[in-house]
C-alpha cells in the first residue's frame, strides 16, 4: 500500500505560501504558511499533521491491543503535544482517556505502552514519545 499527499508552495520562505493535498482529498489545497507554521496565522502546517498522525494510529493501534486482551473500547480519545524546537521536532507526548469495559488500569497501562511503542508512526519518529494513561 502506497499512500501520498502533494504540497505546493509558492514564494519565499517567509512570505510565501502553500497547499497540501491529500490523495483522499481530506485536505485539498489546505493552505499553510509561515505564519501557521511559527505563529498563529490560518491554515495548517506540517508539525500539526504529524501530531494528527501520531495521534490517530497510535489510538486505533491501542484498540487493536485492547482486543488482543478480548476487550473492546468504548471510547479512545488522544491528544498529541509534539514540540518543535530549533528546526527539530524533539518530543511527542500522548495523552490517552479510554473508556474500556473490564480492563484493568494496569492492562490499560501496559496496551498504552505497547501501542505507543508499535504504532506505525512512532515507529517512523526519531524522538523523543512518551504517554499518559486516562482510564475513565
Amino acid at each position: 500500500m502506497i499512500r501520498n499527499a502533494t504540497a505546493v508552495w509558492n514564494g519565499s520562505g517567509k512570505t510565501g505560501n502553500g497547499h497540501l493535498t491529500t490523495q483522499s482529498n481530506v485536505l485539498n489545497e489546505t493552505q499553510y504558511s509561515f505564519n501557521s507554521r511559527f505563529a498563529e496565522g490560518i491554515g495548517t502546517n506540517p508539525e500539526e499533521l504529524v501530531a494528527a498522525a501520531h495521534a490517530g494510529c497510535f489510538t486505533m493501534k491501542l484498540s487493536f491491543v485492547i482486543g488482543e486482551l478480548g476487550l473492546t473500547p468504548d471510547s479512545l480519545q488522544t491528544k498529541c503535544d509534539l514540540t518543535f524546537e530549533n528546526g527539530s521536532v524533539t518530543k511527542s507526548h500522548l495523552t490517552v482517556q479510554g473508556q474500556v469495559p473490564g480492563i484493568t488500569p494496569d492492562q490499560f497501562a501496559a496496551a498504552v505502552k505497547n501501542a505507543e511503542a508499535n504504532c506505525p508512526i512512532s515507529k517512523l519518529l526519531n524522538t523523543a514519545i512518551s504517554s499518559e494513561a486516562i482510564l475513565l
